[in-house]
């Protein structure tokens, strides 16, 4: 569809979004000027989230300022993470505002538009008219994506390449993250490479950085982003994807100073802004934690991404600083806010008891220690990693040992090659004064994951498909969280079917162990390309096997 083409403006349907009547009526005539006829209206950003949940808009027009409550960019972030919006559907972020932190705030979120007041009908016009034939473009790309199913995208994405050279480049971004996500990293160079050799593009080079991050190769990572940032220092990913960088290399310190730079740049990011507090709280930087995330706090009041964690790290501060009042108000105030969380009251009890020995209260930092290794003995369930390390850091702290040793244990065994997380093990332990203790325990969890996985590898590559699926299951269970495992028991289900033929209940296995993985540590590669490797037999079932069987692709975007 080329930019000229005519629109049936009148087919489609709008939403309007601004907490002042006046400017709601402005842009409605303007609309209705284009030939709109399907025109809502929301007076503040909650009363646009319900009508979004309700109806799929064509086209979205949202003020920045929407006085109490979320704000326009609260409003889109909240949108895509419940997908809200139609892959074709427009958003048009409109504001007054025009400083840099901002624009940035909006921007990071991608409105298709960022739109300054005052604004002429001629103006909207003219940039509705072009977003709208390019979404258009992206239409059946975006719908395979929201299917998670990438490698159908990435042939849409050749397809249109191959007759639309006007946004070539676009569709060529778009194919490398498709191929990064299909877990073809290196179709995804060859995309950013053919970018490269056209134009120097900062986007297409930070694609190639990430892609050096996936391999394991950080210093170079490193360097394609610092050049980045050289050349744009308002790259904002580039400095998210350094830090991370930096953290993979046990350089915390620098992954800390370039955050900050960030946050500075673009200060109304939730996630920023708590990732900030988190290591700084990790490397005592109590001033600098405190800002940060008394900033998470803040800005998350009214955001999808609020969470416990700025809460928690607040409290720490506070005790920290020896104002226990502050810290067991906001104790009160995140089980309140977030009682639905199931580990909510294990995470309070632990900066309760953090709290206390950090101001110097070891007996009832003792009693909270006591407390929960009762909880810890009867619930064998173990919570997260950093909720282990958690409480494993404050269980040595006030004496208790076989506990947390434990919970440490049981942390390496989930990690067994996650060199730096082993390295933070390490640290708990050398604090505890069990530096030789501790490691010869890490060597031993390490040793025992290992033996683990390599006897069901080993029934595998030996042909004994049944016995290596029944040992993964095992596997499983002695070690829920093990990536390694994970993607090893989903591998070995999938050969079981490609070599002796598909299976329903093997294939819904396999599908749940793979979202399993997606729980635990969301935008691993390999996922999605296990995931296709699902939807390519499953369509084998449907001749070969009378019961039904849910397509995996369908079951995995459910």
């Amino acid at each position: 569809m080329s930019d000229d083409a005519p629109v049936d403006w009148a087919a489609l349907t709008y939403l309007v979004v601004d907490d002042f009547v006046g400017i709601r009526q402005l842009l409605r005539e303007s609309l209705r000027n284009l030939g709109a006829k399907n025109i809502d209206q929301a007076s503040s950003g909650g009363e646009a989230i319900a009508m979004l949940a309700r109806i799929r808009y064509d086209v979205v027009l949202c003020d920045y300022n929407l006085g109490e409550g979320k704000n326009g960019q609260q409003v889109l972030e909240e949108a895509r993470m419940r997908h809200f919006l139609l892959p074709s559907g427009v958003w048009m972020m409109v504001s007054a505002e025009k400083s840099v932190e901002s624009v940035m705030g909006a921007a990071e979120h991608q409105p298709d538009a960022y739109l300054i007041k005052p604004i002429t009908e001629g103006v909207l016009l003219t940039r509705l008219n072009r977003v709208w034939h390019k979404k258009q473009v992206f239409r059946m790309i975006d719908l395979a994506y929201a299917e998670k199913d990438y490698l159908r995208a990435g042939k849409l994405c050749d397809a249109q390449i191959a007759v639309d050279k006007v946004h070539r480049i676009e569709l060529l971004r778009m194919k490398a993250m498709l191929m990064l996500k299909s877990g073809e990293p290196e179709h995804a160079r060859a995309a950013y490479e053919q970018v490269l050799q056209e134009r120097e593009y900062q986007w297409a080079r930070a694609g190639l950085a990430k892609i050096r991050m996936a391999n394991g190769e950080f210093e170079q990572a490193r360097q394609i982003f610092q050049g980045v940032i050289a050349e744009n220092r308002y790259y904002i990913d580039a400095y998210d994807q350094l830090a991370a960088a930096y953290q993979h290399m046990g350089q915390p310190e620098d992954a800390c100073g370039i955050l900050e730079r960030a946050a500075r740049l673009s200060p109304n990011s939730v996630l920023r802004q708590r990732s900030l507090g988190v290591l700084c709280l990790k490397l005592g930087n109590i001033g600098m934690a405190e800002k940060a995330f008394r900033k998470c706090i803040a800005i998350g009041e009214y955001s999808v991404r609020k969470s416990a964690d700025a809460y928690l790290g607040l409290a720490r501060v506070c005790g920290q600083k020896n104002d226990t009042k502050e810290a067991l108000q906001l104790l009160q105030t995140v089980q309140r806010d977030f009682a639905a969380d199931e580990h909510i009251q294990l995470r309070a009890k632990i900066t309760e008891g953090m709290v206390y020995h950090e101001s110097g209260d070891f007996r009832r930092a003792r009693k909270a220690g006591d407390e929960l290794e009762q909880l810890l003995g009867a619930h064998p369930a173990r919570p997260d990693t950093p909720t282990c390390l958690e409480m494993a850091t404050l269980l040595l702290a006030v004496g208790v040992k076989d506990a947390p040793v434990e919970l440490l244990c049981y942390v390496t065994r989930n990690n067994h090659d996650n060199s730096v997380l082993l390295d933070e093990v390490q640290q708990i332990f050398d604090k505890a004064r069990m530096g030789e203790e501790g490691m010869a325990l890490i060597r031993a969890s390490k040793k025992e994951a290992s033996d683990l996985m390599n006897q069901g590898v080993l029934l595998w590559k030996t042909g004994k498909l049944g016995e290596a699926a029944e040992w993964m299951r095992h596997a499983r269970q002695v070690l829920p969280n093990n990536l390694r495992i994970l993607f090893n028991a989903a591998q070995i289900l999938l050969s079981h079917m490609q070599q002796l033929g598909y299976s329903a209940r093997l294939s819904d296995e396999a599908t749940e162990v793979l979202l399993h993985v997606d729980r635990v540590q969301p935008g691993q590669q390999r996922f999605a390309q296990l995931m296709e490797q699902l939807a390519r037999l499953a369509p084998l079932a449907e001749t070969e096997s009378a019961e039904p069987a849910e397509s995996p692709r369908r079951a995995g975007s459910a």
